[in-house]
This record gives C-alpha cells, sequence and structure tokens, in this order.
C-alpha cells in the first residue's frame, strides 16, 4: 500500500475556499529529502507531515521551496484529518510536538481551536523600500520574528492591493502582513492578507500564524480580547482570534477534506 496524502481546504467549511494544505501521515520516520519533495510534488503553501510520537504526533511542515517553523493552517489540518479519518477519537485533544514547541488543537464541534504562541511586535520607521512594494502609503508599519506587518487606511486599500512582487523578494523580512479595520457595521473586526515570495509563496489564502500577531496588534488598537477577521485572499478565509494577554493565542477554523490521493512511488 503506498503513502496516503490527504488534502484539506482550512479556515473555511465551503470546498475550494480557505487555504489547502496536504497531510501525510507517516508510518516511519522519512527523509528530509523525501519530505521537500513531498512538498514540492503537491505545490501548496505548506504540506504536514506527522509521525505518532508518545501521547501526541511529531509534526513538520514544508513549503514547496523550505521547511517552516510553525504554520497555522496546516495544523488544522492535521488535526481534522486525525479525528476524521480515526486516528484519534473527536474527544481527545490532537498534542503536536513541532520546532516551535507543543502545539494543542481541541475539535469544538464545528470548529476547531489552535493553542499557539503570541507574537508581539514593535514600531518602527516605514522602509523606504516598501514605497516601491505597495505603492500607497502605510497608515503604520511595525515589525516582528515573521517580518513586517503594516497596517493600511481602509479594507478596500487591502483589498485592492497589488504588491509589487519582485522588489518585496529583496526585502530584509520574509514576510509581509498587510491589514485594516473591517468596513462599518461589517461582522468582521479587522481584514488582512499575507505575502512570502522568498519562501515560494506570493499569496497565502488563509493564513493561521499571521493572526498570532494580528491578535496582539488589534487588541493593543481596539481594547477587546475577541474577534473575527477575514483574510481577504482570493480564496478567502475565517479565523476566530481570542487573545486575552500573555504568552498564548487561541485562533479557531473549520475545515473540509476535498481529495485523498496515494503516492505510487
Amino acid at each position: 500500500m503506498g503513502q496516503t496524502i490527504i488534502q484539506v481546504d482550512a479556515f473555511t467549511n465551503q470546498p475550494f475556499t480557505g487555504n489547502p494544505a496536504a497531510v501525510c501521515i507517516l508510518d516511519s520516520i522519512r527523509e528530509d529529502r523525501w519530505m521537500q519533495n513531498i512538498a514540492q510534488e503537491m505545490n501548496l503553501s505548506e504540506t504536514a507531515f506527522l509521525l505518532k510520537q508518545g501521547d501526541g504526533f511529531n509534526l513538520r511542515w514544508f513549503t514547496p521551496t523550505v521547511e517552516v517553523p510553525l504554520c497555522g493552517h496546516a495544523t488544522l489540518a492535521s488535526a481534522h484529518v486525525l479525528w476524521t479519518e480515526g486516528h484519534l477519537p473527536p474527544t481527545q485533544v490532537a498534542k503536536f510536538f513541532t520546532k516551535s514547541g507543543v502545539v494543542i488543537a481541541k475539535n469544538q464541534g464545528d470548529w476547531i481551536e489552535l493553542d499557539f504562541p503570541v507574537i508581539h511586535s514593535q514600531a518602527r520607521e516605514t522602509p523606504s523600500e516598501l514605497a516601491e512594494v505597495l505603492g500607497i502609503p502605510c497608515k503604520s508599519v511595525v515589525e516582528n520574528s515573521l517580518g513586517y506587518l503594516v497596517e493600511l487606511a481602509s479594507e478596500d486599500l487591502v483589498k485592492q492591493l497589488k504588491p509589487n512582487f519582485q522588489p518585496l523578494k529583496t526585502l530584509a523580512v520574509n514576510h509581509l502582513i498587510v491589514t485594516s479595520l473591517a468596513r462599518p457595521n461589517s461582522e468582521y473586526d479587522f481584514v488582512s492578507r499575507f505575502f512570502a515570495p522568498k519562501l515560494g509563496i506570493d499569496e497565502d489564502p488563509v493564513t493561521g500564524i499571521a493572526h498570532c500577531c494580528l491578535g496582539a496588534f488589534w487588541r493593543d488598537r481596539l481594547h477587546k480580547d475577541e474577534f473575527l477577521a477575514y483574510q481577504a485572499s482570493s480564496r478567502g478565509g475565517i479565523v476566530k482570534v481570542f487573545y486575552p494577554g500573555g504568552d498564548r493565542v487561541f485562533l479557531r477554523g473549520q475545515a473540509i477534506t476535498v481529495m485523498q490521493i496515494t503516492l505510487l512511488c
């Protein structure tokens, strides 16, 4: 029997929206080169590889070009697969051992809750090269371990943004997040988009890890702990964010299986 790979659309309950991730549950240790080749073949923003370890699973994530230390949507997809494919009962939490520490996922009915480390940001002057990348003024810029987080003046500007990817690849950081308040009377609190061309991802459809810093960013500005967020890519996706302060942020999303394939080589 060949290796099974399951493709899941994460941060959505509708197929062909949200962020697709491939999930590969291994029976034995595989070489890094093999996992990178599979991720390149799948050609999704992330492919997750899981291997049973004690009371949980070792979890690693690969883009088509590199391994990354943390990924939200592929973790959500992994938990979804563990429960829907019978690897764990729905009442049992999914514990993942990762290069970023232990990550916990809980089944909350129609939603999956992820317990992730928060990412704090520091204010900085707007880098001059961002003007060439964005082509529009920045309301504010902060920097964190992911890269630059740029606030724009409106939701329309976020949605209409067409970044210049060539200079974006030359920035000193790997990721660029743009965000704004949602329109007045919207069901959402804020919107965002996420770009990472250095990692082989021009625009990520829905990015869990981005909300690890967006939760803290908007908590400081809106003085509230819970948010309903929309990532405004062409596929789109919804993230519930709860950040009460401290060093952990809680993200909730939905997921749906769309494909199962068998590797023949």
